[in-house]
């Protein structure tokens, strides 16, 4: 189902964080949103997600009007748009297998949930998930003393728990070294290119967007200044998307690389591997 924003604006005060957006994305795109700090990205993803609302405009998932949807019907789209966030959002305190199963309370009644009591087939599908991930050995440990790249692969297996529709990453690897991060953008192309789910990652590096994403928004003053494939993306463009420094000169592109080794894929953006198997080989071989 196609996904739309329809002049979608959002005001905080006098201050306009998202000025009248319009986007279509098809299902089963993999798209990454880039731009300055305060360009308006992460009000964007949080308006799709609902987490706040859009001062005007229309949100529309098919012939669903989530702008305007509440209560059950609201629930029932935050359980189909899976939300990552850059700080994980885990519960440091419960297992990891636990953090997982939290993905599924959207589809279970209240007394269960309240009771937290899951059933042995959603245990099997947490495991599977953390399997697919890389990290079913770190089930029973407390996700507070996982790293920082596991923590990120355990939020996205809690989403894919979700049973999304659609997954919204937000900065997903802003915290992350150079191996994590390509393990976590790996595993969220994997997403796409195997359940074809519609992937949408707010990126502040030009680099991971180019590899990963096969379509790229630029964002600046809350404005889609920038809407095209990666080899779209020239010089001009990220100079519109990113202004120029205090001396004039435009932006530096090593300036926001990840320096992630990603081979042959760097120099073919579109290309999508059948899955993310190898992610212990690319764990090792990243340097």
């Amino acid at each position: 189902m196609k996904f739309e924003l329809q002049n979608v604006t959002r005001r905080f005060g006098r201050n306009v964080a998202v000025d009248t957006v319009n986007i279509a994305i098809p299902q089963g795109q993999m798209v990454g949103v880039i731009g300055r700090s305060g360009a308006g990205k992460s009000t964007m993803l949080r308006m799709i997600n609902r987490l706040i609302d859009p001062s005007e405009g229309a949100i529309l998932f098919g012939d669903t009007d989530v702008s305007k949807l509440k209560g059950k019907a609201l629930r029932d789209w935050q359980r189909d748009c899976a939300m990552i966030f850059q700080q994980f959002n885990l519960v440091p305190r419960l297992d990891v297998l636990t953090n997982v199963l939290l993905g599924r309370l959207n589809h279970r009644s209240t007394v269960k949930s309240l009771m937290n009591v899951f059933t042995r087939e959603e245990r099997i599908m947490a495991i599977a998930a953390l399997e697919r991930l890389g990290i079913e050995q770190t089930a029973l440990q407390k996700a507070g003393t996982l790293s920082g790249g596991q923590q990120q692969r355990v939020a996205i297996a809690r989403a894919l728990m979700q049973d999304p529709k659609m997954v919204l990453a937000d900065e997903p690897i802003a915290s992350l070294d150079p191996l994590n991060a390509k393990v976590v953008m790996d595993a969220l192309r994997d997403i796409n290119e195997r359940e074809g789910i519609t992937v949408i990652t707010n990126l502040h590096t030009l680099d991971t967007a180019r590899t990963y994403c096969e379509r790229i928004i630029g964002m600046a003053h809350g404005r889609v200044v920038f809407d095209g494939n990666p080899r779209e993306l020239t010089a001009a463009a990220v100079q519109e998307i990113y202004g120029s420094d205090k001396d004039g000169a435009g932006i530096d592109e090593t300036m926001t690389s990840t320096s992630i080794n990603t081979g042959k894929l760097a120099g073919n953006p579109g290309r999508k591997p059948a899955g993310i198997a190898p992610l212990v080989e690319a764990e090792a071989a990243t340097p």
